[in-house]
């Protein structure tokens, strides 16, 4: 027998057994009896009506409940698993987060250090290109008065030359003039 017969064939005891104590009261005076009576058939009809539930509708109440239960528990147990799945998530993406920030931080170091090194790098290029500039126009005005002063030296022989012809011819007669030529002509083959 099954657990479910065996209460139900106690039950059926229990109630047979007040019932038949019912009967007995009952025959002991009219009275009193009727209202035994009265709780006898009142108990009587509960335990039927117990009866055909645990009978007929206990299966199917069974079944409902331990399904509702396998539910409930199949419910709790996705609901534990989405819920580690979500913290799991959360830790991930606060220490993608963590990561980012400690990356950003690097970058912006990065820039900042490169941006300074380059800020050096432009000063130093752009002192060397002043200093070359200056030296080249140093440079060239040197060359420019050089060229300049050989011009004006140039020039200055040139009308010194002339001035001291034009007066050697003044002084100078046509013999002396000779004379000097033929001196500078024996200075010239004697050197050759």
């Amino acid at each position: 027998m099954t657990s479910g017969i065996k209460k139900m064939s106690v039950f059926l005891v229990l109630v047979s057994g007040l019932f038949f104590c019912g009967l007995a009261v009952a025959s002991e005076g009219a009275e009193g009896g009727s209202n035994v009576m009265e709780w006898v058939w009142k108990v009587v009809n509960f335990g039927i009506l117990v009866f055909i539930l645990v009978k007929f509708i206990g299966p199917a109440a069974r079944d409902y409940f331990r399904k509702r239960t396998e539910t409930i528990q199949k419910t709790l147990d996705e609901a534990r698993q989405a819920r580690e799945l979500a913290e799991q998530a959360l830790r991930e993406v606060e220490k993608k987060l963590k990561n980012k920030d400690r990356e950003m931080e690097e970058i912006i170091s990065s820039s900042r250090l490169s941006g300074e090194k380059e800020r050096d790098a432009l000063a130093v290029e752009g002192e060397r290109l002043s200093k070359k500039i200056i030296e080249q126009s140093k440079a060239s005005i040197d060359f420019e008065l050089k060229r300049a002063k050989e011009a004006i030296k140039a020039e200055a022989v040139e009308l010194a030359m002339g001035l001291a012809e034009k007066k050697l011819r003044e002084k100078l007669t046509p013999e002396e003039q000779k004379r000097l030529l033929e001196e500078s002509l024996v200075k010239l083959e004697g050197k050759g």
